[in-house]
């Protein structure tokens, strides 16, 4: 298999790789920091930090494209100052990075396991070895080098400490750009020799906006309810389209408002769907939309509700169930254990529908004892 037909492990499924996006939505306090950081003292290393989907990796390689298009500052003539981040689309170097080929970028991502056949689950040390080529030969044609490494949490023990030392030593006119949806799973030293740029969920019309350029279709009597359980990821909106997680979230929503006097038999239905080879999507799905409820609940119970509730069933659905302070710390509760201990539960091989239809009951005993004065 050439590089070229490998699964892309930083690209949402239905939705086109972040080096082909043409437009930055959102996120003008970063973009700010960087333009300033070109026009004076560009820090070696960056690190990008916010949910997942929202636009980091978009941001990345327009600033990636910007830096490697863009002379160092000291040069014999200087720079001219840049106004925004990205490239034309027939800017060479655009047109290289969209191919892979541009020699002055190396990209870190998890690779392809030929034995098993699929992906691996973590950026190994043999990834970050590339590094050591590529860094240490001349730039082509001057100018600066960048290393993107996407997601920087994959990296297992060692790679991360191979990073680790290229941070703390940097090679001249070299800019890492580290992405990373959950910060709190690097090492405290990577993370105190980067410079942090946080990324916020983008707003309703940015989200809308990113989904037109990506080409994403998005049904209009569906737009609020997407809109609302995307929380702001783009990403998390293409796969809720992709997997009919809107349908899904509905039949979720009817189910856990049956409760405290569950209806077992649309939550045995619920439970059933998602067992069985082929079902793993919709058990992941499942569990994901199931968190997001729990936690939509809790958050109503403790006076901050959603900005936008997903349908009437739902508002009602947390009005009635989650009306008390004590409510909302129960459901919390519940988001934070229960869909954690079904994910523990299934990865040892436990039936699924099983596990989904336990926790579904665990949230209908949750609900009896918050009824009872």
């Amino acid at each position: 298999m050439s590089d070229d037909d490998f699964p892309e492990p930083d690209r949402t499924s239905g939705a086109p790789h972040p080096r082909f996006s043409t437009q930055i939505f959102g996120h003008a306090r970063a973009h700010a920091t960087c333009l300033e950081a070109l026009a004076g003292d560009m820090h070696h290393a960056w690190l990008l930090t916010g949910p997942a989907g929202i636009g980091k990796a978009s941001f990345a390689w327009a600033l990636a494209g910007t830096l490697l298009a863009t002379p160092p500052s000291g040069g014999l003539f200087g720079a001219a100052p840049v106004s925004h981040l990205g490239l034309d689309p027939e800017h060479p170097v655009r047109t290289r990075l969209e191919a892979l080929s541009e020699p002055r970028l190396s990209l870190i991502r998890r690779g392809y396991d030929d034995k098993a056949k699929r992906l691996k689950t973590q950026i190994t040390v043999d990834e970050v070895r590339k590094l050591h080529g590529f860094l240490g030969l001349s730039a082509p044609d001057g100018g600066r080098r960048v290393v993107l490494i996407d997601a920087a949490e994959d990296m297992n023990v060692t790679a991360a400490n191979a990073v680790l030392k290229l941070l703390e030593e940097p090679p001249a006119d070299t800019v890492f750009l580290l992405i990373s949806h959950r910060p709190g799973g690097l090492l405290p030293t990577i993370k105190s020799r980067c410079r942090t740029l946080r990324f916020d969920p983008l707003g309703a019309d940015d989200l809308v906006a990113v989904l037109a350029r990506a080409g994403v279709d998005v049904p209009p009597q569906g737009r609020d309810t997407l809109i609302a359980l995307a929380d702001g990821s783009a990403g998390r909106a293409v796969q809720l389209l992709e997997q009919d997680g809107l349908a899904l979230y509905a039949a979720l929503t009817d189910v856990v408002a049956t409760c405290p006097t569950l209806d077992r038999a649309a939550a045995l239905k619920l439970a059933n769907a998602t067992a069985g080879r082929g079902a793993e999507a919709q058990r992941d799905l499942t569990l994901r939309l199931f968190e997001t409820l729990l936690a939509r609940m809790a958050r109503t119970g403790v006076g901050a509700p959603p900005a936008h509730f997903a349908s009437p069933a739902e508002e009602a659905l947390c009005l009635r169930l989650a009306a008390t302070p004590a409510a909302g710390r129960a459901w919390a509760d519940a988001a934070e254990t229960l869909p954690a201990k079904a994910r523990r539960a299934v990865s040892v091989n436990l039936d699924a529908s099983g596990v989904i239809l336990d926790m579904i009951l665990k949230v209908n005993d949750t609900a009896g004892r918050l009824a009872r004065p």
